[in-house]
């Protein structure tokens, strides 16, 4: 059996200081559009962790030693045609070197009629 996922999530984790840049830039190619509504998104405070490795250039912390900060992780659905468009719009603005987007399919989401 194979499976043909036509919608996406997209998790985003970005510091929260770029969060409505993040937000503009997924709305300007169509993300988070959900019947007659768009710009829908979530989004809540985690805490990451990360430790920059030799070469690196991070957003924040130092090579080698191990940095925690609160973090912003946005999750949006998008239409799986419009993956590449959506994560060159992400990459445009995000600050980070190496940004964490998880790309998750979704089986099913339709609305149950009763």
């Amino acid at each position: 059996m194979v499976l043909e996922f036509k919608e996406l999530k997209l998790e985003i984790f970005v510091p929260e200081a770029h969060l409505s840049v993040l937000r503009s830039a997924l709305q300007s190619v169509g993300a988070g559009r959900m019947g007659n509504y768009d710009s829908c998104m979530a989004y809540s405070r985690v805490m990451g962790a990360w430790r920059p490795l030799p070469g690196s250039h991070p957003y924040l912390g130092a090579e080698g030693e191990v940095s925690e900060a609160e973090e912003i992780k946005v999750e949006v659905n998008i239409l799986a045609g419009d993956l590449e468009r959506t994560l060159n719009a992400i990459y445009r603005v995000h600050p980070y070197e190496e940004p964490l987007v998880n790309v998750i399919p979704i089986l099913n989401r339709k609305k149950v009629q009763r």
